[in-house]
């Protein structure tokens, strides 16, 4: 059975790193639903400006995080967007993956320090899609 990944990742914190979502979104696609796909297109930032609809996406984003059954985050560039769904995927028990790229930035001890986050330094995508293959082929449906 497919299990239903959120994937979090900067949207208008920074898009320097979409390309890099987009690979892992594809990655973790072979095998699972992205609910989140979206967050791997390159020019979203440029789609969202100007629209009113922060309500919205507030509403879809916390629907489809609480329909996942677990979250990837790449974490590189920070985001309070990703940080809140973060800590609302903690309150609802969703497992959390966290990817970040020690070479760019050192994370947040709000996330280092918090046991119940499963964090993956990366110096390599080769690195992110081997702990990739570990976290699905180890993690169940909810």
């Amino acid at each position: 059975m497919r299990r239903k990944i959120y994937f979090a990742g900067s949207i208008r914190g920074g898009r320097t790193d979409a390309e890099l979502y987009r690979r892992m979104i594809n990655y973790i696609q072979r095998t699972d639903t992205v609910l989140t796909e979206h967050v791997g297109h390159p020019e979203l930032n440029l789609l969202e400006r100007g629209r009113d609809r922060d309500g919205e996406i507030y509403q879809q984003d916390m629907a489809w995080l609480r329909e996942s059954d677990l979250l990837i985050g790449e974490c590189t560039c920070p985001s309070l967007g990703v940080g809140y769904e973060l800590a609302y995927a903690e309150k609802c028990g969703k497992p959390c993956y966290l990817f970040y790229d020690r070479r760019k930035v050192q994370l947040s001890a709000m996330l280092t320090g918090n046991p119940y986050f499963h964090i993956h330094p990366y110096e390599s995508e080769e690195d992110i899609f081997r702990a990739l293959d570990e976290i699905l082929a180890s993690s169940p449906t909810q």
